[in-house]
């Protein structure tokens, strides 16, 4: 069965920035399971993924711009100290914060006796990827997961 979309796909990757190690891989856990067609991967990769089938493996460079998006100047705020309670953190880290529209990954930029300064951009933004994909199996989505876009069961979602 090839991957198109509303049929749910479980692969495994790893990705790294062009010409470098590796960041990032599922090897030794169970694969990744997404509803294809639904944006649950990045663009780039999702494009690369369509029309594969189980058991193919392939490799991929994906360009930042289908990926994590370029990095917008700019985008940096300003957050209460107190938002990083019971985090010991350093000018570099990352980190989640919880915003009023659910997580939000940042990158410190600066601290200061009582705020600190967050990068917003994604950690990954104005990155070239490149990724190793092994597509494990694809079926047809039921009908309750494409109403609510994700993945049931094995590899996604219990509810």
């Amino acid at each position: 069965m090839k991957i198109e979309k509303d049929r749910v796909v479980r692969f495994h990757y790893t990705v790294s920035e062009q010409g470098q190690d590796a960041l990032e891989s599922s090897e030794g856990r169970e694969p990744l399971a997404i509803l294809f067609g639904h944006n649950n991967v990045i663009p780039g990769l999702e494009k690369a993924m369509e029309g594969h089938e189980a058991g193919d493996k392939f490799e991929v460079d994906v360009a930042s711009a289908d990926a994590y998006g370029e990095v917008r100047e700019g985008l940096t705020q300003r957050v209460p100290k107190k938002y990083f309670k019971g985090q010991k953190i350093a000018v570099g880290d990352q980190t989640v914060l919880q915003t009023n529209f659910g997580p939000r990954a940042v990158s410190i930029v600066k601290i200061g006796m009582s705020v600190v300064d967050v990068d917003l951009n994604h950690p990954m933004a104005g990155k070239d990827l490149h990724f190793a994909i092994e597509i494990i199996d694809v079926r047809e989505a039921k009908p309750e997961e494409i109403e609510h876009g994700h993945v049931h069961g094995e590899g996604g979602v219990e509810h």
